[in-house]
């Protein structure tokens, strides 16, 4: 895959660790201006440590969304790319699903990326470039049991996705999803320990049963697999693609 590169301001959220961290040790290993945003202050030495600033903020708060696009503009002038990748997960079934824990999973993951789009927007027209990158999952496409919330959110965002790329490619923004399977993150480990709880089985079993079931490809995925393909997208050779759902599911969504 050919990528050519022009060195950029790339805002990205969900940094402490997983798949941001990976894009944002990536971007700036390509060059690019970073502000990493995340809830957890553990993130600011990930982003030093890369090369890239750092802003806390709780994104289930709109006022912290602009914040974090304005910290952008008056550190680095612009913003010309925005990676939505924040996101947290609680597995229940749909009777015992704690509401206070479903808005906090659909503000964060639907919410927030929808107010970081509409903040960027501007900077973005008036430049004539943007590329709005969401990360997603292969519960973007599918369901699974027991995360009602997580899958409305990612379903959700692919609307969000293919509405930004119709409304923004006059104005030369683009707007793609990613949508891995499972992930060597934190989150992921999470997930493990609370499947297995839902569905009394070992840790293990949980892998080999759940996770990997509908896999061609019997493993996870590593964080830079999914930072490679965000750098594809955020880059110049990607101006044709928008609107787009890209999987890197390991064949889950072939069958």
């Amino acid at each position: 895959m050919s990528v050519s590169v022009t060195p950029r301001v790339a805002l990205v959220t969900g940094t402490s660790s997983g798949i941001g961290e990976a894009v944002v040790r990536h971007f700036c290993g390509l060059g690019h201006q970073v502000l990493a945003v995340d809830f957890n202050p553990a993130g600011r030495e990930v982003a030093e440590e890369a090369g890239a600033s750092f802003f806390q903020a709780d994104l289930t708060d709109g006022d912290a969304c602009r914040a974090a696009v304005a910290e952008a503009i008056k550190r680095f002038g612009r913003v010309d790319i925005l990676v939505n990748n924040a996101g947290v997960q609680h597995v229940s079934p749909i009777e015992e699903f704690p509401e206070a824990k479903w808005r906090q999973i659909i503000d964060l993951m639907l919410t927030a990326p929808f107010m970081l789009s509409q903040a960027v927007w501007p900077s973005m027209r008036e430049n004539g470039w943007g590329r709005i990158i969401n990360i997603a999952s292969v519960h973007a496409q599918v369901a699974s049991p027991g995360k009602s919330a997580y899958i409305s959110a990612k379903h959700g965002m692919i609307g969000l996705t293919k509405t930004a790329a119709l409304e923004g490619g006059s104005q030369g923004i683009t707007a793609n999803a990613i949508c891995p399977a499972y992930v060597k993150t934190p989150l992921v480990d999470n997930q493990i320990a609370d499947q297995a709880k839902l569905h009394g089985m070992q840790e293990q079993e949980v892998i080999e049963q759940i996770m990997l079931k509908n896999a061609a490809v019997k493993r996870l995925i590593e964080p830079a697999e999914v930072a490679e393909l965000v750098a594809y997208l955020a880059s110049d050779s990607a101006g044709a693609v928008t609107g787009a759902s890209w999987n890197i599911d390991l064949g889950w969504t072939a069958q």
